[in-house]
């Protein structure tokens, strides 16, 4: 015997008949939500209301990172990532920033302690 699914509005939790998927777009990306008519009318009109705002707004980008000079000493580890090396320096109870420069000294008791992880150059 197959089971009837029951969609409901993802806003309200209404269960009428008129719960369904509703595709809608804002600044180039599709979204899809569960919404009964009224909620659909809803947000509608809210998406016209913004319509101009959108047209007119100018996306912003995260800035890319800098370019690391030469001059840049931290070794770099094949194989393993900084987040490797944050997580396994935070197990052993080493003190680590979560963002940032990793200390010489942190990376250098991570490869002793992972001898196949070698310095790139």
């Amino acid at each position: 015997m197959a089971q009837k699914v029951i969609t409901v509005d993802d806003i309200d939790g209404y269960d009428g008949a008129d719960v369904a998927k509703r595709d809608f777009e804002v600044g180039g990306t599709k979204y899809t939500i569960d919404l009964g008519d009224a909620n659909f009318k809803k947000l509608q009109d809210a998406l016209d209301a913004l319509a101009p705002f959108i047209e007119e707004a100018v996306e912003v980008r995260q800035a890319g990172r800098a370019r690391k000079g030469a001059a840049d000493s931290t070794p770099r580890l094949q194989g393993y990532t900084n987040s490797d090396v944050r997580e396994w320096a935070r197990d052993e109870g080493i003190e680590v920033s979560a963002r940032g420069k990793i200390a010489d000294e942190v990376y250098e008791r991570f490869i002793a302690a992972h001898p196949d992880a070698r310095p790139d150059a």
